[in-house]
């Protein structure tokens, strides 16, 4: 075996057993073993714990994207496609983004919530180092759809959601560090946090040319901020100027979206 071929097979394993973790992470944070993520730490992970937290369906843009990662788990074992450059670059990072997922998930099952702020960071990092490889292996070769949709789409949608996810799970580890979620200081963090939401999406939006990756990005992070707007208008933790702050938002990133495409045209 040459030893491109072993790098290739070892790099395939390694995706392989951070499925397994995330697999594992996945089954604890639904409940199957052990309480759901809602129920876990003292339900800081709720819709209602913070005012940056999204209403509870938000949360169902995991279904997409977990089908996404079990298709690129497989696709990156297809004869076909295991040597392409989008597969050979975006392993290691992928194997970091799935394992990452599930450690958080675990991590938040054994009620450190700080540590969850960092393992969020590290799949922020993991998601965009992967993303820059698919930038390069894009122009490097023809992509067809399934491609497409396994990589720049499915890890786009994953770093738009993580980017609002990370911010709420900083704001959840603040309030299980005893800030008052109802108080005036808490509101004006809130807005200021929206706002660097839209600035993190904004820049990441300029550094990738995929067109593909800046819609999925931008669609992920504007379900993600409409849905906060939702829960402060109607859940059990309300804040007019939160949600009309979310709003805004999400028409920002949208704009930013139609605008950067429209450059492209």
């Amino acid at each position: 075996m040459s030893t491109a071929v072993a790098d290739q097979r070892r790099s395939q394993i390694l995706v392989s057993l951070a499925a397994v973790v995330w697999a594992v992470g996945t089954a604890v944070g639904m409940g199957i073993l052990g309480d759901g993520v809602s129920q876990q730490s003292r339900g800081l992970f709720s819709d209602h714990a913070t005012l940056i937290a999204p209403h509870g369906p938000a949360f169902s843009i995991w279904s997409v994207i977990y089908v996404g990662l079990l298709g690129y788990v497989i696709r990156q074992w297809l004869p076909r496609w295991s040597a392409t450059p989008l597969a050979s670059t975006t392993r290691v990072p992928a194997a970091w983004a799935l394992a990452l997922n599930g450690i958080w998930l675990l991590v938040v099952q054994a009620g450190w919530v700080w540590v969850s702020v960092v393992v969020r960071v590290g799949l922020v990092v993991s998601l965009g180092i992967l993303l820059d490889r698919v930038r390069f292996a894009l122009a490097a070769a023809e992509i067809d759809m399934a491609s497409v949709l396994a990589v720049p789409v499915t890890f786009g949608l994953y770093l738009g959601w993580i980017c609002v996810a990370t911010c709420a799970n900083v704001a959840s580890a603040l309030v299980g560090s005893g800030v008052e979620p109802h108080d005036r200081l808490a509101t004006i963090l809130t807005i200021v946090v929206l706002a660097v939401v839209v600035a993190i999406v904004f820049v990441l939006g300029r550094r990738f040319s995929s067109q593909a990756i800046v819609t999925a990005l931008s669609t992920a992070a504007v379900w993600g901020l409409a849905w906060i707007a939702v829960a402060r208008f109607t859940g059990e933790l309300r804040s007019t100027p939160v949600a009309w702050t979310a709003l805004v938002a999400a028409a920002l990133v949208a704009l930013a979206w139609a605008l950067r495409i429209r450059q492209r045209a």
